[in-house]
């Protein structure tokens, strides 16, 4: 997403001098402006309402359903920007961590609503980088009968995006950044450093 306040702020917390505090508000002000793109598709349908002026057929959401799913623990970050613009949205989380050794993924708690089949779901991280959380996570939900999911992340490397990409082409990945690459720790370069430990301010 190429908006001017987007890419300032992503700026902002690429800057390894970026405190706890304001590295987690800016998080949530970025996932908070690309609800904007994010939520372009939602359906709209007509209603009749009252102005002081008479009455006017104008339009209103369509009423799908929408749950948010943090990938643990650095998606949270993302939830709150999120229901800011989306507040009727239910949250489900998906608990994962990253073997440092092999970079793989383990699954450690699933909690969904219980109607996620008839939701539309955003999957937020604000990291994609081998991709293999992002697999993970969408395996679990389309498992649990999930059809409409959305992958929304603040930082992407090309690697993350081919594997996600590969395993799941019918997800829409939406990305502030896409980035130069991975290096040999598995980690996005140029990137932002570990999201969960700057949200949390945990090493």
């Amino acid at each position: 997403m190429d908006h001017p306040l987007i890419q300032h702020k992503l700026t902002i917390i690429r800057d390894k001098n970026c405190g706890t505090k304001e590295f987690r508000e800016v998080v949530n002000e970025i996932a908070e402006l690309m609800v904007y793109d994010v939520s372009r598709d939602f359906a709209l349908e007509d209603v009749v309402v009252e102005t002081p002026m008479g009455k006017t057929t104008q339009k209103t959401l369509a009423g799908k359903k929408i749950a948010i799913i943090p990938i643990l623990r650095a998606g949270l970050g993302m939830v709150d920007g999120i229901l800011e613009l989306l507040p009727a949205a239910k949250v489900g989380h998906i608990g994962m961590y990253r073997d440092e050794t092999t970079f793989q993924p383990t699954e450690y708690f699933v909690k969904m609503p219980e109607d996620i089949a008839s939701r539309d779901l955003l999957v937020v991280d604000p990291m994609l980088a081998t991709g293999g959380s992002a697999i993970m996570a969408v395996d679990a939900l389309k498992k649990r009968g999930a059809k409409t999911i959305k992958f929304v992340c603040l930082v992407a490397a090309p690697e993350g995006v081919e594997a996600l990409r590969e395993k799941h082409p019918d997800i829409d990945i939406y990305t502030a950044a896409l980035d130069d690459r991975l290096n040999e720790d598995g980690y996005i370069v140029p990137g932002l450093g570990d999201a969960g430990d700057r949200l949390f301010g945990t090493k």
